[in-house]
Protein backbone atom coordinates (compact mmCIF):
# COMPACT_ATOMS: atom_id res chain seq x y z
CA UNK A 1 0.00 0.00 0.00
CA UNK A 2 0.97 3.49 -1.04
CA UNK A 3 2.09 5.68 2.11
CA UNK A 4 -0.42 8.77 1.95
CA UNK A 5 1.66 11.42 1.51
CA UNK A 6 2.76 10.01 -1.66
CA UNK A 7 -1.00 9.33 -2.61
CA UNK A 8 -1.20 13.12 -2.49
CA UNK A 9 2.03 14.63 -3.69
CA UNK A 10 2.09 12.35 -6.74
CA UNK A 11 -1.78 13.93 -8.15
CA UNK A 12 0.15 17.20 -7.40
CA UNK A 13 3.29 16.18 -10.07
CA UNK A 14 1.51 14.87 -12.22
CA UNK A 15 -0.90 17.90 -12.60
CA UNK A 16 2.22 20.32 -12.75
CA UNK A 17 3.60 18.51 -15.48
CA UNK A 18 0.12 18.35 -17.81
CA UNK A 19 -0.35 21.95 -17.28
CA UNK A 20 2.97 22.49 -17.78
CA UNK A 21 2.70 20.01 -21.21
CA UNK A 22 -1.09 21.42 -22.41
CA UNK A 23 0.01 25.56 -22.41
CA UNK A 24 1.84 25.83 -25.65
CA UNK A 25 -1.22 24.34 -27.19
CA UNK A 26 -3.66 25.83 -25.32
CA UNK A 27 -1.99 29.72 -25.99
CA UNK A 28 -1.47 28.85 -29.47
CA UNK A 29 -5.30 29.08 -29.82
CA UNK A 30 -5.53 31.55 -27.80
CA UNK A 31 -3.48 33.92 -29.50
CA UNK A 32 -4.57 32.17 -32.90
CA UNK A 33 -8.36 33.40 -31.80
CA UNK A 34 -7.23 36.36 -30.15
CA UNK A 35 -8.70 35.90 -26.90
CA UNK A 36 -8.52 39.09 -25.32
CA UNK A 37 -10.46 41.62 -24.28
CA UNK A 38 -11.09 43.67 -27.92
CA UNK A 39 -11.78 47.16 -26.20
CA UNK A 40 -9.55 48.43 -22.91
CA UNK A 41 -11.24 50.11 -19.83
CA UNK A 42 -12.92 49.49 -16.81
CA UNK A 43 -15.75 50.74 -14.54
CA UNK A 44 -15.71 51.19 -11.18
CA UNK A 45 -18.12 49.62 -9.32
CA UNK A 46 -20.56 52.20 -8.61
CA UNK A 47 -20.80 52.32 -12.60
CA UNK A 48 -18.52 55.22 -13.10
CA UNK A 49 -15.49 54.87 -15.13
CA UNK A 50 -12.23 53.59 -13.50
CA UNK A 51 -9.82 56.26 -14.23
CA UNK A 52 -7.14 55.49 -11.58
CA UNK A 53 -7.39 51.65 -12.77
CA UNK A 54 -7.64 52.43 -16.64
CA UNK A 55 -4.15 54.60 -16.31
CA UNK A 56 -2.25 51.73 -15.02
CA UNK A 57 -3.59 48.79 -16.87
CA UNK A 58 -5.04 49.88 -19.95
CA UNK A 59 -2.68 48.33 -22.28
CA UNK A 60 -2.16 45.47 -20.36
CA UNK A 61 -6.01 44.44 -21.01
CA UNK A 62 -5.55 44.17 -24.59
CA UNK A 63 -2.02 42.45 -24.76
CA UNK A 64 -2.81 39.09 -23.66
CA UNK A 65 -5.57 36.56 -23.99
CA UNK A 66 -8.04 35.55 -20.62
CA UNK A 67 -9.00 31.79 -20.11
CA UNK A 68 -5.32 30.97 -18.39
CA UNK A 69 -7.79 29.01 -15.91
CA UNK A 70 -8.27 26.63 -18.28
CA UNK A 71 -4.66 25.21 -17.15
CA UNK A 72 -5.81 24.70 -13.79
CA UNK A 73 -8.93 22.77 -13.64
CA UNK A 74 -7.90 21.37 -17.01
CA UNK A 75 -4.88 19.99 -15.66
CA UNK A 76 -7.05 18.58 -12.53
CA UNK A 77 -9.55 16.99 -14.82
CA UNK A 78 -6.97 15.61 -16.68
CA UNK A 79 -4.84 14.04 -13.91
CA UNK A 80 -8.36 12.65 -11.73
CA UNK A 81 -9.96 11.54 -14.70
CA UNK A 82 -6.17 9.76 -16.37
CA UNK A 83 -5.55 8.39 -12.75
CA UNK A 84 -8.86 6.68 -12.34
CA UNK A 85 -9.13 5.44 -15.99
CA UNK A 86 -5.31 4.04 -15.51
CA UNK A 87 -6.23 2.43 -12.50
CA UNK A 88 -9.29 0.73 -14.04
CA UNK A 89 -7.41 -0.68 -16.95
CA UNK A 90 -4.55 -1.60 -15.28
CA UNK A 91 -6.08 -2.49 -11.45
CA UNK A 92 -2.54 -2.93 -9.82
CA UNK A 93 -2.65 -2.12 -6.16
CA UNK A 94 -0.02 0.81 -6.31
CA UNK A 95 -2.50 2.20 -9.05
CA UNK A 96 -5.43 1.61 -6.81
CA UNK A 97 -4.36 3.19 -4.38
CA UNK A 98 -3.33 6.39 -6.48
CA UNK A 99 -7.34 6.67 -7.58
CA UNK A 100 -8.90 9.74 -5.27
CA UNK A 101 -11.67 9.94 -7.11
CA UNK A 102 -14.01 8.97 -4.54
CA UNK A 103 -17.73 9.81 -3.93
CA UNK A 104 -17.21 10.34 -0.09
CA UNK A 105 -14.10 13.20 -0.51
CA UNK A 106 -14.15 14.28 -4.49
CA UNK A 107 -17.05 14.62 -6.20
CA UNK A 108 -18.58 17.64 -4.50
CA UNK A 109 -15.22 19.78 -4.33
CA UNK A 110 -14.41 18.91 -8.13
CA UNK A 111 -18.21 19.59 -9.42
CA UNK A 112 -18.13 23.03 -7.93
CA UNK A 113 -14.64 23.90 -9.22
CA UNK A 114 -16.17 22.37 -12.72
CA UNK A 115 -19.43 24.19 -12.72
CA UNK A 116 -17.84 27.73 -11.53
CA UNK A 117 -15.21 27.00 -14.16
CA UNK A 118 -17.73 26.44 -16.68
CA UNK A 119 -20.28 29.74 -15.95
CA UNK A 120 -17.08 31.54 -16.06
CA UNK A 121 -15.92 30.09 -19.32
CA UNK A 122 -18.80 31.52 -20.89
CA UNK A 123 -18.43 34.62 -19.14
CA UNK A 124 -15.12 35.24 -20.60
CA UNK A 125 -15.88 33.96 -24.56
CA UNK A 126 -18.71 36.91 -23.81
CA UNK A 127 -16.04 39.56 -22.51
CA UNK A 128 -13.30 38.42 -25.75
CA UNK A 129 -16.10 39.66 -28.34
CA UNK A 130 -16.20 42.80 -29.89
CA UNK A 131 -18.78 44.47 -27.28
CA UNK A 132 -16.54 42.96 -24.66
CA UNK A 133 -19.61 42.77 -22.59
CA UNK A 134 -19.82 39.55 -20.16
CA UNK A 135 -22.44 38.26 -18.39
CA UNK A 136 -23.95 40.90 -16.02
CA UNK A 137 -22.92 40.72 -12.27
CA UNK A 138 -26.16 40.12 -11.31
CA UNK A 139 -26.93 36.99 -13.11
CA UNK A 140 -23.21 35.74 -12.01
CA UNK A 141 -24.42 36.33 -8.49
CA UNK A 142 -27.57 34.57 -9.30
CA UNK A 143 -25.70 31.52 -10.36
CA UNK A 144 -23.18 31.78 -6.93
CA UNK A 145 -26.20 31.45 -4.82
CA UNK A 146 -28.18 28.88 -6.64
CA UNK A 147 -24.76 26.74 -6.60
CA UNK A 148 -24.34 27.25 -3.15
CA UNK A 149 -27.94 27.11 -1.92
CA UNK A 150 -27.81 23.60 -3.36
CA UNK A 151 -24.41 22.69 -2.26
CA UNK A 152 -25.04 24.08 1.24
CA UNK A 153 -28.82 21.76 0.99
CA UNK A 154 -26.22 18.79 0.06
CA UNK A 155 -24.21 19.29 2.96
CA UNK A 156 -27.37 19.78 5.62
CA UNK A 157 -29.36 17.38 4.20
CA UNK A 158 -27.36 14.61 2.66
CA UNK A 159 -24.18 14.88 4.83
CA UNK A 160 -26.35 15.80 7.94
CA UNK A 161 -23.40 19.02 8.69
CA UNK A 162 -25.39 20.84 11.28
CA UNK A 163 -23.17 22.53 13.22
CA UNK A 164 -19.48 24.39 12.92
CA UNK A 165 -16.50 23.80 14.51
CA UNK A 166 -14.98 26.06 17.10
CA UNK A 167 -11.52 25.89 17.72
CA UNK A 168 -10.79 25.02 21.50
CA UNK A 169 -14.43 24.60 22.38
CA UNK A 170 -17.73 22.90 21.71
CA UNK A 171 -19.46 22.83 18.02
CA UNK A 172 -21.70 25.42 17.18
CA UNK A 173 -24.97 23.62 16.51
CA UNK A 174 -26.83 26.03 13.96
CA UNK A 175 -29.26 23.15 12.19
CA UNK A 176 -30.28 24.53 8.69
CA UNK A 177 -28.50 27.88 9.04
CA UNK A 178 -25.78 25.45 7.74
CA UNK A 179 -27.15 26.87 4.27
CA UNK A 180 -27.41 30.08 4.29
CA UNK A 181 -24.12 30.14 5.73
CA UNK A 182 -22.16 28.47 3.28
CA UNK A 183 -23.94 30.93 0.60
CA UNK A 184 -22.47 33.69 2.40
CA UNK A 185 -18.99 32.46 1.90
CA UNK A 186 -18.93 31.18 -1.40
CA UNK A 187 -20.41 35.02 -2.00
CA UNK A 188 -17.75 36.45 -0.36
CA UNK A 189 -15.31 34.38 -1.58
CA UNK A 190 -16.80 34.94 -5.39
CA UNK A 191 -16.50 38.53 -4.64
CA UNK A 192 -12.53 37.89 -3.80
CA UNK A 193 -12.00 36.76 -6.91
CA UNK A 194 -10.96 40.09 -8.18
CA UNK A 195 -7.39 39.29 -7.06
CA UNK A 196 -6.66 38.23 -10.42
CA UNK A 197 -5.67 41.46 -11.07
CA UNK A 198 -1.53 41.59 -11.66
CA UNK A 199 0.26 39.22 -12.91
CA UNK A 200 1.46 36.15 -11.21
CA UNK A 201 -0.86 38.04 -8.01
CA UNK A 202 -3.95 34.97 -7.65
CA UNK A 203 -2.46 31.73 -8.79
CA UNK A 204 0.30 32.43 -5.98
CA UNK A 205 -2.70 33.19 -3.40
CA UNK A 206 -4.71 30.85 -4.36
CA UNK A 207 -1.83 28.13 -4.27
CA UNK A 208 -0.84 29.13 -0.82
CA UNK A 209 -4.84 28.38 0.32
CA UNK A 210 -4.79 25.01 -1.72
CA UNK A 211 -1.88 23.89 -0.07
CA UNK A 212 -3.07 24.59 3.79
CA UNK A 213 -6.54 22.24 3.02
CA UNK A 214 -4.04 20.45 1.86
CA UNK A 215 -2.28 19.77 4.82
CA UNK A 216 -5.25 20.44 7.13
CA UNK A 217 -7.18 17.33 4.82
CA UNK A 218 -4.24 14.78 5.56
CA UNK A 219 -4.07 15.49 8.97
CA UNK A 220 -7.53 14.84 9.02
CA UNK A 221 -7.01 11.58 7.08
CA UNK A 222 -9.34 12.68 4.12
CA UNK A 223 -6.33 11.65 1.82
CA UNK A 224 -8.52 12.01 -1.10
CA UNK A 225 -9.84 15.30 -0.75
CA UNK A 226 -6.48 16.36 0.57
CA UNK A 227 -5.26 14.45 -3.33
CA UNK A 228 -7.53 16.65 -4.96
CA UNK A 229 -6.26 19.96 -3.61
CA UNK A 230 -2.76 19.16 -4.05
CA UNK A 231 -4.05 18.52 -7.66
CA UNK A 232 -5.17 21.97 -7.32
CA UNK A 233 -1.81 23.38 -6.21
CA UNK A 234 -0.59 21.48 -9.36
CA UNK A 235 -2.44 22.91 -11.68
CA UNK A 236 -1.98 26.39 -10.40
CA UNK A 237 1.70 25.80 -10.46
CA UNK A 238 1.72 24.85 -13.80
CA UNK A 239 -0.46 28.23 -14.10
CA UNK A 240 1.87 30.41 -12.77
CA UNK A 241 4.59 28.87 -14.68
CA UNK A 242 3.38 31.14 -17.71
CA UNK A 243 1.47 33.56 -15.36
CA UNK A 244 4.84 35.24 -13.94
CA UNK A 245 5.54 39.02 -15.47
CA UNK A 246 5.03 39.46 -18.39
CA UNK A 247 2.11 36.84 -18.06
CA UNK A 248 1.25 34.97 -21.24
CA UNK A 249 -2.43 34.92 -20.34
CA UNK A 250 -4.88 36.14 -17.54
CA UNK A 251 -6.77 33.36 -15.12
CA UNK A 252 -10.29 35.31 -15.76
CA UNK A 253 -13.47 34.10 -14.72
CA UNK A 254 -13.07 30.36 -16.06
CA UNK A 255 -10.27 30.49 -13.06
CA UNK A 256 -11.38 32.62 -10.27
CA UNK A 257 -14.97 31.54 -10.19
CA UNK A 258 -14.36 27.72 -10.16
CA UNK A 259 -11.41 28.21 -7.80
CA UNK A 260 -12.87 30.49 -4.99
CA UNK A 261 -16.27 28.79 -5.17
CA UNK A 262 -14.25 24.98 -4.96
CA UNK A 263 -12.37 26.76 -1.57
CA UNK A 264 -15.86 27.15 -0.01
CA UNK A 265 -16.27 23.33 -0.56
CA UNK A 266 -12.93 22.33 0.92
CA UNK A 267 -13.48 24.43 4.06
CA UNK A 268 -16.75 23.17 4.95
CA UNK A 269 -15.17 19.45 4.26
CA UNK A 270 -12.97 19.97 6.49
CA UNK A 271 -14.54 21.46 9.48
CA UNK A 272 -17.35 19.20 10.84
CA UNK A 273 -17.62 16.82 8.41
CA UNK A 274 -13.68 15.70 8.83
CA UNK A 275 -13.69 16.57 12.64
CA UNK A 276 -11.72 19.75 12.05
CA UNK A 277 -11.91 23.96 11.67
CA UNK A 278 -11.76 24.32 8.54
CA UNK A 279 -14.48 27.08 8.75
CA UNK A 280 -13.01 29.27 11.11
CA UNK A 281 -9.44 29.05 9.76
CA UNK A 282 -10.83 30.37 6.47
CA UNK A 283 -10.57 34.19 7.11
CA UNK A 284 -6.93 33.52 8.63
CA UNK A 285 -5.90 31.17 5.25
CA UNK A 286 -7.61 33.91 3.17
CA UNK A 287 -6.52 36.79 5.07
CA UNK A 288 -5.77 38.44 1.61
CA UNK A 289 -8.85 37.30 0.08
CA UNK A 290 -10.95 39.19 3.08
CA UNK A 291 -8.78 42.18 2.92
CA UNK A 292 -9.35 42.27 -1.01
CA UNK A 293 -12.85 42.24 -0.93
CA UNK A 294 -13.29 44.27 2.54
CA UNK A 295 -11.07 47.09 0.77
CA UNK A 296 -13.68 46.99 -2.60
CA UNK A 297 -16.36 47.54 0.18
CA UNK A 298 -14.66 50.39 2.52
CA UNK A 299 -14.01 52.27 -1.04
CA UNK A 300 -17.66 52.00 -1.69
CA UNK A 301 -19.13 53.32 1.61
CA UNK A 302 -16.76 55.82 2.19
CA UNK A 303 -17.50 57.22 -1.42
CA UNK A 304 -21.16 57.04 -0.43
CA UNK A 305 -21.25 58.24 3.07
CA UNK A 306 -18.32 60.73 2.75
CA UNK A 307 -18.08 61.51 -0.91
CA UNK A 308 -14.30 60.67 -1.15
CA UNK A 309 -12.40 57.38 -1.96
CA UNK A 310 -10.68 56.09 0.80
CA UNK A 311 -7.81 54.06 -0.89
CA UNK A 312 -6.54 55.52 -4.80
CA UNK A 313 -8.47 52.71 -5.97
CA UNK A 314 -9.99 49.99 -5.05
CA UNK A 315 -9.37 46.81 -4.19
CA UNK A 316 -6.13 47.15 -2.44
CA UNK A 317 -3.56 45.87 -4.52
CA UNK A 318 -4.05 48.02 -6.79
CA UNK A 319 -4.00 50.71 -4.24
CA UNK A 320 -0.50 50.33 -4.04
CA UNK A 321 0.39 50.18 -7.59
CA UNK A 322 -1.24 53.39 -7.80
CA UNK A 323 1.15 55.11 -4.37
CA UNK A 324 3.92 53.67 -6.87
CA UNK A 325 4.81 50.59 -6.46
CA UNK A 326 5.97 48.12 -8.94
CA UNK A 327 3.61 45.29 -9.54
CA UNK A 328 6.27 42.39 -9.05
CA UNK A 329 6.91 44.29 -5.79
CA UNK A 330 3.08 43.93 -5.11
CA UNK A 331 2.65 40.20 -6.31
CA UNK A 332 5.89 38.76 -4.34
CA UNK A 333 4.83 41.02 -0.84
CA UNK A 334 1.27 39.40 -1.23
CA UNK A 335 2.76 35.90 -1.76
CA UNK A 336 5.12 36.00 1.39
CA UNK A 337 1.89 37.56 3.17
CA UNK A 338 0.24 34.60 1.80
CA UNK A 339 2.24 31.92 3.03
CA UNK A 340 2.10 33.77 6.29
CA UNK A 341 -1.19 33.81 6.54
CA UNK A 342 -1.03 30.26 5.69
CA UNK A 343 1.10 29.05 8.58
CA UNK A 344 -0.78 30.55 10.88
CA UNK A 345 -4.24 29.06 10.14
CA UNK A 346 -2.94 25.88 9.52
CA UNK A 347 -1.18 25.80 12.95
CA UNK A 348 -4.65 26.95 14.57
CA UNK A 349 -6.30 24.24 12.50
CA UNK A 350 -3.66 21.60 13.38
CA UNK A 351 -3.56 22.55 17.22
CA UNK A 352 -7.37 22.73 17.25
CA UNK A 353 -7.43 18.99 16.21
CA UNK A 354 -7.91 16.07 18.70
CA UNK A 355 -4.30 14.46 19.13
CA UNK A 356 -5.30 11.13 18.45
CA UNK A 357 -6.42 12.73 14.58
CA UNK A 358 -3.13 14.00 13.59
CA UNK A 359 -0.97 12.19 11.72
Amino acid sequence: MLPPLVRILIPAAVAFIVGVAATPLLTHYLYKYKAWKKLPGKRALDGNTAHEFNRLHNENEVRAPRMGGIVVWGSVVLTILGIALIATLLPYKALLDLNFLSRNQTWLPLATLLMGAFVGLIDDLMVIRQSGEGIRLRFRLLFVIILSSFIGWWFYDKLDVTAVNIPFSAPLEIGWLIIPLFVVFSLWLYASGVIDGIDGLSGGVFASVFASYTIIAFAQDQIDLAAFTACVVGGLLAFLWFNIPPARFYMSDTGTMGLTLAIGTVAFMTDNLGGGVGIAVLPVIGALLVATVLSDIAQVLSKKFLGRKLLRIAPLHHHFEAIGWPGYKVVMRYWVLSVVFSFAGVILALAALPTQSIQ
